[in-house]
């Protein structure tokens, strides 16, 4: 590379920075900030037309992203939650591509089979955005459990749709029964891939015991299911996800606790990083989009955008009332009331409908000629309607979800985690004590100053989250739980002092750096199960943190 390509990289990496960092000050989602800022980038003087293939975000970003959004999603939850899942990642997918087209056909006149391609590129919503903004906002569990397991599957859909209405576009030929059946095997295979890659790899990382062979063991693994199953002609999205759901499912009895702790580390970066770099690249389309149409006026463009985001949203809406609130009649007739989903989560899931890197690596995917040589209708049109769609829908939804949060959840969206967790907290406390009691009875090797200090602790635990627990706990829980973090904040202090010593002994010479990184990894792992650390030295926090250390008062 010349000197002004690399300094032109390192402008762009710099300015990637920068939106990053500013989307934290902002408490912004990061996609939004990487969306227009990579827009704006793109269309900047000096700033070279950039190309991706789009096998780089179907073949090499998709399947971690997807894989680890499948890993970290609950299994009860998908399966209570099932049939809206299932509504929306098969029912809705289905009927924005015949609405979509329609619009396609009817209003901005693309050919019938550039129509259904438009309305399958566009009938899939996106895992990353709606994961990373509703998440950030604070949405509430049921509508994250639904959307995230929405955005998992209805790629699987997508895409089938995609490559059908894609091969009767260039002159393949496709019946509604071949569709059909194509889609059942395409998905059945895919979930067997799946399955078979996470029992393989459970039995496999089982053996491990080196924990960075692991870490690139999960770290391939989206591959190991994902590479086979696109090889095999099948669902690929339905195998990284299988995969995903699997191995998260049996994680806590695969890995070490030193293992586990380094590979979410690993993942978060790593899923950090090709977020960053997917919104980017969506953004910095822009000039190839716009140079690639320049031949129709902006006003017919913006008309044509205007149409298909309106459909999109609306289609969206229409579907989740008519599937939502129909069910909900028959129960009312019928006496019953089980099942219900709150009109205020049902507007929540019909308003929240983001498309993403799959849409857009889609369209760009699409083939340049038909099987008889000519140039295929309308690509660069569809191309531009998707970049349309993604950019008001990141952009627009994103910003605008906070306010309808808030007007819909004046009290707050509810979340049960933080109960939830006190709960197991409880638990593993009564279990703790229960095995101090074994271990008092059988009169072992140990020492009963030490069974006195673990039974102190673990009563005293359990009397802070019993107490939290209960809502009519009184100035004694809130006794507990102040006395509690004063002592964490105390034991915070303490270890911020001891961190300045071994680096003064560092400084001095008196230790070497591999000294103190192993009496620092100490204090870093002591200092993470804190929950009052503000005001504290430097460290900032992570969502690995563990709170519940020895927090006695």
């Amino acid at each position: 590379m010349h000197g002004a390509d690399l300094l032109l990289l390192l402008g762009v990496l710099v300015a990637v920075g920068a939106l990053l960092f500013a989307a934290g000050r902002l408490s912004t989602p990061y996609p939004i900030l990487l969306v227009v800022g990579g827009a704006v980038l793109g269309v900047l003087p000096g700033i070279p037309e950039i190309e991706v293939d789009p096998d780089v975000i179907l073949l090499i970003a998709l399947p971690p992203l997807l894989y680890q959004a499948a890993f970290f999603s609950s299994l009860h939850e998908l399966r209570d939650n099932a049939r809206a899942i299932s509504s929306l990642a098969i029912g809705l997918v289905i009927a924005t591509t015949a609405a979509i087209a329609v619009l396609g056909h009817e209003v901005i006149g693309l050919p019938w089979g550039a129509a259904f391609v438009l309305g399958a590129v566009l009938s899939p919503t996106d895992p990353v955005a709606a994961t990373a903004v509703a998440t950030q906002y604070g949405a509430p569990r049921q509508f994250r459990a639904i959307v995230e397991g929405e955005s998992l599957v209805n790629d699987a859909t997508g895409l089938t749709l995609y490559k059908l209405a894609v091969a009767g576009a260039v002159g393949g030929g496709v019946t509604l029964l071949g569709g059909a059946l194509s889609f059942v095997l395409s998905a059945a295979g895919g979930i067997a891939i799946g399955l078979v890659v996470a029992w393989l790899l459970t039995h496999v990382r089982k053996r491990i015991s080196d924990a960075p062979t692991e870490i690139v063991a999960s770290l391939l693994t989206p591959y190991f299911a994902y590479l086979p199953a696109e090889a095999a002609g099948v669902s690929a999205v339905l195998a990284a996800v299988t995969a995903g759901v699997v191995l998260g499912w049996r994680a806590p009895m695969l890995s070490d606790p030193g293992t586990r702790l380094q590979a979410f580390g690993t993942w978060e970066v790593v899923v950090f990083a090709l977020n960053s770099f997917v919104f980017v690249l969506i953004g910095l389309q822009l000039r190839g989009v716009l140079a690639s149409i320049e031949d129709a006026s902006m006003l017919t463009l913006a008309r044509d955008a205007a149409v298909v985001v309106a459909g999109v949203v609306l289609v969206r809406f229409a579907w989740t009332y008519v599937v939502g609130l129909l069910p909900r009649l028959v129960r009312v007739k019928s006496g019953r009331t089980d099942g219900w989903i709150p009109w205020r989560l049902t507007f929540l899931v019909g308003f929240v409908g983001m498309r993403g890197a799959v849409s857009l690596a889609a369209a760009l995917a699409i083939p340049l000629e038909t099987d008889a040589g000519t140039p295929f209708p309308g690509r660069d049109l569809i191309v531009f309607l998707t970049y349309a769609v993604v950019f008001v829908t990141v952009v627009g939804q994103g910003l605008a979800l906070p306010v309808v949060l808030r007007r819909l959840f004046p009290e707050g969206a509810g979340d049960e985690t933080d109960r939830e967790e006190d709960v197991a907290r409880v638990a593993a406390a009564r279990a703790a004590l229960e095995r101090l009691e074994e271990l008092d009875e059988e009169r072992g090797e140990v020492p009963e100053q030490s069974l006195r200090r673990l039974h102190e602790l673990y009563e005293f635990r359990l009397r802070r989250y019993e107490a939290r627990l209960d809502e009519e706990g009184g100035d004694a829980g809130a006794d507990l739980e102040e006395g509690s973090l004063a002592y964490q904040r105390l034991r915070a202090d303490i270890l911020e002092r001891e961190r300045q010593a071994i680096i003064g002994l560092r400084n001095r010479g008196r230790i070497t750096d591999e000294a103190l990184r192993r009496v620092e990894h100490d204090l870093d792992l002591d200092e993470a199960r804190l929950e009052v650390r503000e005001g504290v030295g430097s460290h900032g926090s992570s969502p690995l943190e563990i709170a519940g250390g020895d927090e006695r008062g």
